[in-house]
């Protein structure tokens, strides 16, 4: 199914990186609100912060972001220096296709990671690389129509 990650896991720190390796990963591009800090935060937790960095060790890392916000993209810039895209307008490929190129890799090289599956998923699956599904690292703090939401979209990748 279109919808369905190559992994689904609760958290970002489930990651199995060694494994990515050894399966030709080199870049990982991850989506920001909700999957790398808190939705409309502008601020990444350390640990989340410090497991980048350790991330970025053996990966190239991206973020890549669907806010259209110029204030709050600049205010994320600020405290670190992933290269972002924003504007990214997932599932649709262009944008993405064109960062990932300007980086110097190709889809089969890349991860996909997000929390969302008509969005993050469906962009990864379309664009042909690896795709992994992680939970809202605020999952407790959203309200019931979002967490409703999001019921739905994991309903749609149990087939």
């Amino acid at each position: 199914m279109f919808l369905k990650p190559d992994y689904n896991l609760k958290r970002l720190f489930d990651i199995n990186l060694e494994e990515l390796k050894s399966q030709g990963v080199k870049a990982m591009l991850f989506d920001l609100d909700s999957t790398l800090m808190a939705s409309k935060s502008g601020m990444y937790s350390d640990e989340v912060l410090a497991w980048l960095e350790n991330v970025r060790k053996d990966f190239f890392v991206g973020v890549v972001s669907n806010n259209k916000n110029e204030e709050y993209i600049e205010k994320v810039r600020q405290i670190s220096d992933f290269p972002l895209l924003f504007k990214a307008a997932k599932p649709d490929t262009c944008a993405i296709s064109e960062f990932v190129k300007k980086h110097g890799f190709t889809p089969c090289e890349c991860v996909l990671v997000g929390d969302r599956p008509l969005t993050d998923i469906l962009c990864g699956k379309n664009f042909g690389c690896k795709t992994i599904l992680v939970d809202s690292i605020t999952c407790d703090t959203e309200s019931k129509l979002v967490r409703f939401v999001r019921c739905l979209e994991r309903l749609s990748i149990r087939k």
